[in-house]
């Protein structure tokens, strides 16, 4: 069914409604994702302070069958949060509604609305001597309701589990404009469908989260990390297996960094301390909480020292301060800031099983070099399969130069995760820029159920419409 525009009488029709309080000026920012691939538009842009709000919001815009997209910290990297195609929709920005509602303690259980930012969680379980694991290098501006509607990953996965795994229970509102109150702290309820997994995930296509009650876990007693060269992506493959002999789930981050990641950061960031004076061909940041009583150091020496004997590491460097962790954190952390800055011609973010990624690895750049002459840049989660495969124009050029290949490149690495059983997305969710990749590769039943979903949630298609499922009609 053809949506309508958000135009001057709808605008009017929500502005009668509502508090003009909630309407502002549309700014750039809301228009823009932080990759320049899209601009979006905008017929109006309504910032709600609860619920209620939301649900008056939805339930206009459904009777007028104008679209309505969910807006976040805008940090999404998949064009999920503007809509650069159809008629002008309703920017639903959540960042008023930034409450903890809630922390209980002896539960290990905080609830937050929707436009708290992931930083700001994180500082309210830490008040608490608790943690909430999830951790992004977008965490100051992104907000929880788009990490939980992106079932974002991150840093911590190995240990923790993705965004929907730190989830108990969610408040939403339907497309309708109804409120499912799902805020359950339960750790087992086997009552029918989970919805709150479905909408997790979602990115807006099928309701707006509100709140959430999101998983704490105690903070670990003491943490320590490592840097360690290995000749090759096996190895270290092989080392992950050894680490989680030695510290089982000690083990929080298991990190692949490859030697154009640091070149980069020598180019790009030059003042960023590094442990290597040259860059290894690869290495792996190991990071590890432990209990009381046990001393991560000690436990990463043995480590070394046995897989030394193997063969599995060539050279590390343990950290014997915070400041040493940081500045090993900040090796990785800041690749993907090196990154943007040289340009990349075209960027994956692909989950493969294990033991695939090695074979993986090497069969990529024959891929790449039948195209042209490129850069690669392979880094990422390698403890949860998750790889950011980024290809970069040779040096002496820019990624302008290289327009013509830019979807020639992307077939060819996701046709390869494809053959290799692997996912085209891994932790960045569909949003828009992905949807012709999902219907080439998803399979064909899952898409008729992704669709009936939708059609029987959200009827008139006004959720994020072009977002995840092309847009019909």
């Amino acid at each position: 069914m053809p949506l309508c525009p958000a135009d001057a009488a709808f605008s009017q029709t929500l502005r009668s409604a509502l508090p003009e309080r909630l309407f502002k000026p549309t700014e750039a920012r809301y228009l823009k994702e932080p990759r320049g691939r899209y601009a979006g538009k905008s017929g109006v842009l309504v910032l709600p302070e609860n619920t209620e709000q939301v649900a008056q919001v939805l339930r206009i815009a459904n009777a007028a069958q104008v679209g309505v997209v969910p807006y976040g910290g805008g940090t999404g990297l998949v064009g999920g949060q503007i809509a650069p195609e159809g008629p002008a929709p309703v920017i639903l920005s959540l960042e008023r509604m930034t409450a903890i509602r809630a922390v209980y303690p002896t539960e290990n259980v905080l609830v937050a609305e929707a436009g708290c930012i992931l930083a700001n969680v994180q500082a309210a379980a830490e008040a608490e001597d608790l943690l909430f694991p999830l951790s992004l290098a977008s965490e100051g501006s992104a907000r929880i309701g788009g990490n939980l509607a992106t079932n974002a990953g991150g840093l911590n996965v190995l240990r923790y589990g993705n965004a929907r795994d730190l989830c108990l229970g969610l408040e939403a509102v339907l497309p309708d404009g109804e409120i499912w109150h799902g805020l359950s702290r339960l750790r087992k309820d086997n009552t029918g469908y989970d919805f709150r997994n479905l909408l997790i995930g979602a990115e807006g296509t099928l309701g707006v989260i509100t709140a959430a009650a999101l998983k704490l876990a105690p903070r670990p007693a003491h943490s320590g990390t490592a840097l360690m060269v290995v000749p090759d992506p096996q190895s270290a493959l092989s080392l992950l297996s050894m680490a989680r002999a030695h510290l089982a789930e000690g083990i929080s981050a298991f990190e692949l960094i490859h030697r154009q990641g640091l070149q980069f950061l020598r180019e790009k960031l030059p003042g960023l301390r590094q442990p290597f004076v040259e860059s290894p061909e690869w290495m792996v940041l190991i990071d590890v909480g432990l209990s009381r009583g046990q001393d991560p150091a000690n436990a990463l020496m043995r480590l070394f020292e046995q897989a030394q004997t193997t063969g599995l590491v060539l050279d590390g460097v343990i950290a014997h301060s915070e400041s040493q962790r940081s500045d090993f954190w900040a090796v990785r952390e800041r690749i993907p800031e090196a990154n943007r800055l040289i340009g990349a011609v075209s960027n994956h973010d692909i989950s493969l099983p294990l033991s695939a990624v090695p074979e993986f690895i090497r069969r990529g750049p024959e891929v790449i070099a039948k195209i042209g002459a490129f850069r690669i840049n392979c880094f990422g989660h390698l403890g949860d399969g998750n790889m950011h495969y980024n290809v970069y124009p040779a040096p002496g050029r820019n990624r302008a130069d290289h327009l013509e290949e830019r979807d020639e490149i992307k077939r060819a690495v996701h046709d390869l995760v494809h053959e290799m059983q692997g996912s085209v997305s891994a932790e960045h969710g569909i949003g828009r820029l992905k949807v012709d990749d999902l219907e080439r590769y998803a399979n064909p039943v899952k898409l008729r159920a992704m669709r009936a979903i939708k059609a029987a949630l959200d009827p008139n298609g006004i959720m994020n419409p072009g977002a995840i499922l092309r847009q019909m009609g």
